[in-house]
């Protein structure tokens, strides 16, 4: 089984990832915003999303505030990817 953890390590230090701010922490995480092109062209993002190991972020929960990249976030909802290892956080822009 593949740490999902230790997968998003090696993408933060290939510079793969943002940095979210969430009570005082920085944690790497796959940000999306809107009009993002995902799947090779196939598709477009219409909305704010963060990626992430769940077990970095437990407390996160729908209401939390989160700032990537200088601009603030709350989150709108919560929901496990996969096996529940990894979560998407759907975030509207404060």
């Amino acid at each position: 089984m593949i740490d999902v953890g230790a997968l998003y390590e090696v993408a933060a230090r290939a510079g793969l990832l943002a940095l979210a701010r969430v009570d005082g922490r920085a944690v790497p995480v796959d940000f999306r915003a809107p009009d993002v092109v995902l799947l090779d062209g196939l598709v477009l993002s219409h909305q704010y999303t963060m990626t992430y190991p769940a077990a970095w972020l437990p407390e996160l929960g729908a209401g939390s505030g989160v700032d990537i990249g200088g601009q603030s976030y709350r989150v709108r909802e919560i929901t496990a990817v996969g096996d529940g290892s990894e979560q998407r956080a759907t975030l509207t822009r404060v």
